[in-house]
C-alpha cells in the first residue's frame, strides 16, 4: 500500500447481503463498474466474501463487500453463512439485496431486525426490477434496481451517498490535542519487526493528522531522541512513541513534556480508552492458569521476538507474578465463547475499522470480560500508564 492510498481500515465498508440468487454479485459489479465478482444463475456462486476498494462520492474512499448468500445450505453452506455474518462486524452501511419478484422473506426480515439491533444503517435494493410486470411503491431507503439493464444503479449510489453525514467519524487521532505551529516528536523504532521501506499504519495516520493540523512532526529513533529534543530550541507539544519503546523513551523525555503512544491514540480513536484502562487493572490480579486471550487484528509472520506471542506474555507474567494460559487469534478470527477468558489483550486495531473494533469491545462487555489493548497494557505493566494518560485528565482520574 502506498502512502497516497487510504488504508482499508479507514474506508467506510459497504456490505451487500441477501439470499442466494438475489443478484448480489451482479449488483456489486454494476455499482463498482467492474467484473469484481463471479456471477451465474447457479445459487451460491459467491462462496467467500469479496472486497473491492473504490471511491463513492460524497462518501469518499469505501470498501465494497460482496458476501455469500444467507440461505446457503449444507455444512459448507453454514460455514459460508457464518463468514457472511462475520462481515457485519466490519460493515458501516448495508445493502440488502432482494429479488424484486420474491420480496422480503423470513431471513431478510431477520437480517433487518439484526441491523436495527446493531444500529447499522441499511438500504433495501430490489434487484431484477426489469422483470416486474407491476411496480410497488417503495418506502424510505428502498429502491428498485436492475443489475442487467442498469436501472436505478446511479440512484442507488446517490442513496448510499446520502448517508455521508450520518457515517462521518467525529473522532480524531491527535489533531484535537495540538495547535497550528506546534512541534510534535514521533519516536519510531526501526528494529527487526519494522516493515521494510515504510512506516507502520498508526505512525502514518498520526503523521497525517499532525500535518492536517498545520503542526510540525519530527521523526527519530529512540537513540536519537535526546539529541533531537536538545536541538529543537523550544519545547515540543508532546512526544509520541511506539509502545515497545515506552520505557526507554519515558526516561529520556523530561516530565514537563507530555508523552503518549501511537497505540493509546489508536485506542481512543477506534475504541473506548476508558474501558481499556479499566481492563488493565485485571492484569495485576491474574492467577496461575487463568485463560488470557491475546488477539491481533492483522496477520503477519511471527518472529522469534514477536510482541503478541512472546513479549506480551512475558510482561504479563513478570507484572502479575502468575503463569496464565494463553490463546492467540489474528486477522478476522475472534472467538465466539469469550466468557471463558479472564481478560482479553488486544492489539491497537490499526488494521480493523472502527466498526469492527467497537463490535469486539461490545462483545467482550456483553460476555463480562475486561479488555485492554497493547498500548495501555504495556504502559501499565512498565509503570508509566499514568504519564501516558496526562493528555486525558478525565481518564487519568480513573487511576486515583
Amino acid at each position: 500500500m502506498g502512502l497516497q492510498e487510504t488504508p482499508s481500515a479507514e474506508r467506510l465498508h459497504i456490505g451487500f447481503f441477501g439470499m442466494r440468487n438475489a443478484g448480489k454479485s451482479s449488483l456489486v459489479n454494476a455499482v463498482t463498474g467492474q467484473e469484481l465478482s463471479v456471477v451465474s444463475d447457479v445459487k451460491g456462486t459467491t462462496t467467500d466474501p469479496v472486497k473491492k476498494a473504490m471511491e463513492l462520492l460524497p462518501l469518499g474512499p469505501v470498501v465494497i463487500l460482496d458476501t455469500p448468500g444467507l440461505d446457503d445450505e449444507g455444512e459448507l453452506g453454514r460455514m459460508r453463512v457464518a463468514k457472511a455474518k462475520q462481515m457485519l462486524a466490519q460493515t458501516n452501511l448495508v445493502v440488502l439485496v432482494v429479488d424484486a419478484a420474491v420480496g422480503i422473506g423470513e431471513m431478510d426480515a431477520a437480517l433487518i431486525a439484526e441491523l436495527k439491533a446493531r444500529k447499522l444503517p441499511y438500504v433495501v435494493a430490489y434487484n431484477k426490477a426489469d422483470l416486474l410486470t407491476q411496480r410497488e411503491t417503495r418506502g424510505k431507503n428502498e429502491i428498485d434496481v436492475s443489475a442487467v439493464t442498469g436501472e436505478g444503479i446511479h440512484a442507488l449510489k446517490e442513496l448510499l451517498g446520502s448517508f455521508a453525514e450520518q457515517l462521518k467519524n467525529p473522532k480524531l487521532l491527535v489533531r484535537d490535542l495540538i495547535s497550528e505551529g506546534d512541534l510534535v516528536v514521533l519516536v519510531t523504532p526501526i528494529d527487526e519487526s519494522a516493515p521494510k521501506g515504510r512506516l507502520i499504519l498508526p505512525q502514518q495516520m498520526v503523521l497525517r493528522d499532525i500535518l492536517d493540523a498545520h503542526a510540525t512532526a519530527i521523526l527519530c529513533q529512540v537513540e536519537e531522541l535526546a539529541q533531537t529534543l536538545a536541538a529543537l530550541g523550544r519545547k515540543p507539544r508532546m512526544v509520541i512513541t511506539d509502545s515497545q519503546a515506552f520505557g526507554r523513551v519515558a526516561k529520556i523525555t523530561p516530565t514537563e513534556i507530555p508523552l503518549t503512544s501511537f497505540s493509546i491514540l489508536m485506542a481512543r480513536y477506534k475504541g473506548d480508552l476508558r474501558e481499556l484502562v479499566h481492563g488493565f487493572t485485571v492484569l495485576r490480579s491474574l492467577a496461575d492458569g487463568d485463560p488470557v486471550l491475546i488477539s491481533e487484528g492483522c496477520t503477519h509472520h511471527r518472529q522469534c521476538n514477536d510482541i503478541g506471542t512472546v513479549k506480551i506474555p512475558g510482561w504479563i507474567e513478570e507484572f502479575s507474578g502468575a503463569k496464565p494460559t494463553y490463546s492467540f487469534t489474528s486477522g478476522g478470527e475472534f472467538p465466539e465463547d469469550l466468557e471463558r477468558y479472564r481478560v482479553i489483550v488486544h492489539c491497537g486495531g490499526c488494521m480493523l475499522n472502527e466498526t469492527e473494533m467497537q463490535h469486539r469491545m461490545r462483545r467482550a462487555a456483553a460476555a463480562g470480560v475486561p479488555i485492554v489493548n497493547y498500548g495501555v497494557a504495556i504502559a501499565g505493566m512498565h509503570g508509566i500508564l499514568r504519564r501516558s494518560l496526562e493528555l486525558f485528565p478525565d481518564i487519568l482520574a480513573m487511576l486515583d
